[in-house]
């Protein structure tokens, strides 16, 4: 079976977003051009690591060039995108490897995204060699998602990206973990709940 890629390049809007409620949100990559839109779930700290790298990249090239690159310093607020995921949100696939890297001649990023495939190996090596033969772009890879972005676009993205991760539910002062709506046992106190006096 052959891979199906689905190219972005470039797209009218790149975004991470949301279904659900705090604590039960599942999260989705986006990618829309004309009236073509490809979702890919993924997990929250795929989220954020994406968002992180992508901000850590850009502020290489910047470094790298001396301020003379088109790449923006911070995500420009006119860029900025608070709109919601476009409806229906139809999965194509669940986001297993991403990748990142920047095309200095056409001063672009590049992000893609590959379904989670399951390994059959019985060793250590045999793991190494077929995850090695999965990360070569060859015909018959997973399907992926490959998204051509300009730094202007890749700083928006990212920004409204780890916005996105700092919606959900608050966390504990003590503990660090998430506060429910309905509370919190925090092990910092010994599984006793804070009194609200």
């Amino acid at each position: 079976m052959s891979r199906q890629v689905f190219l972005y390049d470039p797209p009218e809007r790149f975004v991470a977003g949301t279904v659900g409620l705090p604590g039960r949100r599942s999260f989705y990559l986006q990618a829309t051009a004309g009236r073509r839109t490809t979702s890919v779930a993924l997990e929250k700290a795929q989220v954020e690591a994406l968002a992180q790298r992508i901000d850590e990249l850009l502020d290489e090239v910047v470094r790298r060039s001396g301020g003379s690159t088109s790449v923006p310093a911070v995500a420009p607020a006119e860029l900025a995108d608070t709109g919601p995921l476009l409806m229906p949100v139809e999965e194509e696939f669940r986001v297993g490897t991403m990748a990142l890297a920047w095309d200095g001649e056409s001063e672009r990023m590049i992000v893609e995204a590959q379904a989670l495939v399951e390994l059959d190996a019985d060793s250590e090596e045999e793991f190494a060699e077929a995850e090695e033969r999965l990360l070569r772009d060859d015909e018959n890879g997973p399907p992926m998602l490959r998204v051509r972005l300009s730094g202007t676009m890749a700083r928006a993205f990212a920004k409204r990206a780890l916005e996105v991760v700092g919606a959900g539910r608050p966390p504990c002062p003590l503990c660090s973990l998430p506060l429910d709506p309905e509370g919190h046992v925090c092990p910092r106190q010994n599984g006793y709940r804070r009194s609200q006096a």
